[in-house]
């Protein structure tokens, strides 16, 4: 049934959805055209309508070919809706749930025609800030690009720093979709150019490996993971590839590549991936052979050294490229995602150091440890030494006679042994007794 948008605009049929609203098959004056219908809560908040119309200049006026254009915003009672341009194709997450993983060639192909767009964008002083294969649109009715590439175009330019309202999600809800979250927005910084780099180069791992870098379980161990962990390796990734993903994953902004630097050199690297298939990455829902982790698994699979022995501790695979019923369906996105508290960033925080100063304070503390053993060792010396020589000098004291001179020796010169033991009675009892 058709539904008219403002004056303009006719809407036919759902053709997609996503987390801030329902896309549109519609009719313009000029032809057709995708109307996303932004949900109803949205549209009752006055203080994101008004930046709605804020914003209409500069999202209409970004022209990119490799961005979806805005043709119009309408404001129209309960209606609040962004008038695109169609794009005869899919996006990126129906074609990695449908063909798997990509070769090198073709994924690089496809970031670099999106690292094109962002540059645009960000000379314009825009940021996406949301930036997931949903969001992505492949071209199918363009010519293909290098290797046989669909052209590529990022959509929804604007919609997270619009629903971004400061009474909605300054205090308590962060912008994005978890597995793209760069590592300052999760620490409550302005989101800058560089947050657009880092999702975009998780996208690019998505696309090579299956899963991202840091997904997989609980909201606030995905966060954690991406403001204290590495990226973790991907075996048979080209290294040209890898060196660039670790570029544009760099916790600070400032190492990142530009979105023009990232764009050309992926594109150099293209002669050297022709040809090169998709890296070998297990079939989802196939268990592993004879008790070997998968790839997901084994970037979380740790050591742990402790109790006399070594056992593994597997923190649970990222996230994987699992059908759903409708795009971004099983992901949680910027209106439902928690801002952790500060104190729960001091945790984090403090995790990490304590585990990077791990061998160190081992090493302090074994040393502080024989310090005290050391000391208590002296302690324990002197006090024995002072023990000894104030009995030695008891002793001596006691050895002395109370009054009189010393007693002649037993044998002394003019007095017999039976004398001297007689004499001795004698003192003891008072009396004295001539000599027999």
């Amino acid at each position: 049934m058709a539904r008219k948008i403002g004056s303009r605009y006719t809407v036919h049929q759902v053709i997609g959805r996503g987390s801030a609203g329902t896309v549109w098959l519609g009719e313009g004056p000029d032809g057709p055209v995708a109307v996303k219908l932004l949900r109803e809560d949205l549209a009752s908040d006055q203080v994101l309508v008004g930046r709605f119309v804020q914003e209409r200049s500069a999202l209409t006026g970004l022209d990119h070919p490799r961005v979806v254009g805005v043709h119009d915003m309408v404001v129209d009672g309960d209606d609040l809706a962004l008038v695109m341009e169609l794009v005869q194709g899919t996006d990126l997450r129906t074609r990695l749930e449908h063909d798997g993983v990509l070769p090198p060639a073709v994924a690089a192909s496809v970031i670099a025609d999106v690292a094109d767009g962002l540059a645009a964008a960000h000379a314009a002083g825009i940021v996406h800030r949301d930036v997931k294969p949903e969001n992505v649109l492949l071209d199918l009715a363009a010519p293909p690009g290098p290797a046989g590439a669909p052209r590529a175009k990022l959509t929804d330019f604007g919609i997270a720093r619009l629903v971004d309202a400061p009474r909605r999600t300054r205090a308590t809800r962060i912008i994005g979709t978890p597995d793209y979250l760069a590592p300052e927005i999760i620490e409550g910084l302005e989101p800058r150019a560089a947050v657009d780099i880092y999702a975009l180069a998780t996208v690019f791992y998505e696309l090579l490996a299956g899963t991202t870098p840091f997904g997989g379980g609980h909201t606030g161990a995905v966060l954690r993971r991406h403001v204290t962990e590495n990226v973790p390796p991907v075996p048979g990734m080209p290294d040209g590839l890898w060196r660039i993903i670790s570029e544009c994953l760099a916790k600070a902004p400032a190492s990142r590549l530009r979105a023009a630097e990232l764009a050309t050199r992926l594109r150099e690297q293209l002669p050297a991936l022709t040809g090169v298939p998709p890296l070998a990455v297990p079939a989802q829902g196939r268990p592993p052979a004879e008790g070997l982790p998968t790839p997901a698994e084994a970037v979380y699979a740790e050591s742990d050294t402790g109790g006399g022995g070594t056992h593994r501790r597997r923190r649970g695979p990222a996230v994987p490229l699992v059908p759903a019923p409708s795009p971004d369906s099983t992901r949680d996105t910027h209106t439902s995602l928690r801002r952790p508290s500060p104190q729960e960033l001091a945790a984090y925080a403090a995790e990490s150091r304590a585990q990077r100063a791990a061998p160190a304070a081992g090493h302090r503390k074994g040393r502080q440890a024989l310090i005290r053993r050391r000391r208590m060792l002296a302690v324990v010396v002197a006090v024995v030494l002072l023990l000894a020589g104030a009995a030695a000098a008891f002793t001596a004291f006691a050895a002395e006679p109370a009054h009189g001179p010393s007693r002649p020796p037993a044998h002394a010169p003019g007095h017999a042994a039976g004398q001297g033991s007689q004499q001795a009675r004698a003192a003891a009892v008072g009396t004295s007794h001539p000599p027999v």
